[in-house]
């Protein structure tokens, strides 16, 4: 691996991510997966279930929980 290359994975390791970031990977990992099962599956059909869930990154943490 050269080293520009190295240096910017090494900023990217330590880029924060927000929480809208993490949903925008966690919905573009959704459909990936889905899409590749399925061709029928759309980015606008994962969008919408998406929406009428919870985000993961939205519910409060319970005491006790564990990551």
């Amino acid at each position: 691996m050269n080293e520009p290359l190295r240096n910017l994975l090494e900023a990217a390791r330590k880029a924060p991510q927000t929480k809208s970031d993490m949903e925008v990977q966690r919905r573009s990992f959704a459909y990936g997966n889905t899409h590749f099962e399925n061709s029928l599956i759309t980015r606008e059909m994962v969008n919408k279930i998406a929406d009428e869930m919870p985000s993961p990154y939205s519910i409060p943490k319970v005491k006790g929980d564990h990551d």
